[in-house]
């Protein structure tokens, strides 16, 4: 049986629980500077996660607090993944930055600019 929150009970809920997200990025510190990821993006999507685990949250598997943690630690480690580093979706897990090219650099040989246009 998932909760029945209403739409205010989530945001005070989510809003009381904040600390959670500072809680888990203070512990994954040196993570994230191995993974060059910035503090600001790392806290905007465990935002959207906290909302989405208090949204999810079944009373009946355990508490909530546990609940969350477990969902923002998940999160995080998904942050390194390409997608959200590249800000693509729906690529592969095998995707790597490095497979990126920038319009200026096709455009200067516009041979490869012209094959990319066409595919």
């Amino acid at each position: 049986m998932k909760n029945n929150y209403s739409i205010a009970q989530r945001n005070a809920i989510v809003e009381a629980n904040l600390w959670c997200i500072d809680s888990v990025i203070r512990q994954n510190r040196p993570l994230m500077r191995a993974a060059r990821l910035e503090y600001d993006d790392v806290y905007q999507q465990l935002a959207l996660r906290l909302i989405k685990a208090v949204a999810g949250y079944d009373p009946e598997k355990g508490r909530l607090e546990q609940h969350i943690f477990a969902q923002l630690k998940y999160e995080l480690l998904s942050c390194r993944s390409a997608y959200r580093l590249c800000g693509m979706t729906g690529t592969p897990h095998s995707f790597r930055k490095s497979h990126i090219i920038s319009i200026d650099t096709l455009s200067e040989n516009s041979g490869l600019y012209e094959e990319a246009l066409a595919a």
